[in-house]
């Protein structure tokens, strides 16, 4: 995930939950929480209660945040925020918990008296995770069109740069969906287990190398034991919960989004 990307989710993630961008520019933002993000996000239970109690006026934070120290100002002071970063692990669950399904639709210039038809698109946004005793994850986002089963890639780029809204727009219609988003789902999913199974296993022949060296050491360590201890079997199997290669796919959030077209 570019910190282009990361800047991009973050201003999608403010907006939709009711949150101003009130000030910043290239890599670097000043977001005014709401008071549901405020206690979402800032750890303030104590405060919150207290407010409540007395009766005062909420005071929710502001939050500086910075994804490209390169571009923001010297004076500005915020959290960087990078994949894998507790802020933006923190947001990406916060996500889950609060709108891990959407349907929006897309605004459109009205023509007087026409009719625009609306195209089902299923969106998802997933991480793959490459885990041994190394780890690492790659964020994809998946657009799939729900009328004629088209696939794209960098579906999340589409839809920042169009007008959505949680409600239909005037003088538009949505054209019924032929696959169901469940259905959906499945094909996504076996679109990325099909590019993963060809993809170079070579990250994982170097785990089991790793791991077979490690054993063997194990292995010497308990050579001159009688029998073998129960430690020895505890120590074996953190080796193979440590080592052994595993992908995993997590679907982050998804949503129902109808589009007037997309042309690429």
């Amino acid at each position: 995930m570019q910190q282009s990307e990361i800047h991009q989710f973050l201003e999608r993630y403010f907006y939709a939950n009711q949150c101003e961008v009130v000030g910043g520019g290239s890599g670097y933002m000043t977001v005014q929480l709401s008071i549901d993000l405020d206690k979402e996000l800032m750890n303030r239970p104590f405060y919150w209660h207290y407010l409540e109690k007395t009766g005062g006026v909420p005071n929710p934070m502001k939050l500086n945040l910075v994804t490209n120290p390169d571009s923001a100002p010297d004076e500005f002071k915020g959290e960087v925020i990078h994949f894998g970063s507790p802020r933006l692990h923190q947001i990406f669950q916060s996500t889950k918990k609060l709108a891990s399904f959407i349907r929006l639709y897309e605004e459109q210039s009205l023509i007087s008296g026409q009719q625009i038809p609306l195209h089902p698109w299923l969106g998802l946004n997933i991480k793959i995770s490459y885990q041994c005793d190394l780890k690492k994850d790659t964020l994809r986002s998946i657009g799939l069109n729900l009328i004629n089963g088209r696939m794209i890639e960098s579906f999340h780029d589409v839809l920042i740069n169009k007008n959505l809204t949680p409600k239909i727009p005037d003088y538009c219609f949505t054209l019924t969906p032929i696959i169901k988003p469940k259905s959906g789902i499945s094909r996504i999913r076996t679109y990325l287990e099909t590019e993963l199974q060809q993809e170079s296993d070579d990250w994982a022949l170097s785990a089991r190398e790793r791991w077979r060296e490690d054993l063997k050491l194990l292995d010497h360590f308990y050579s001159d034991s009688e029998e073998t201890p129960e430690a020895y079997e505890i120590e074996k199997e953190a080796l193979k919960e440590q080592y052994e290669p595993k992908i995993t796919i997590e679907i982050l959030n998804g949503g129902l989004f109808y589009l007037s077209k997309y042309s690429q």
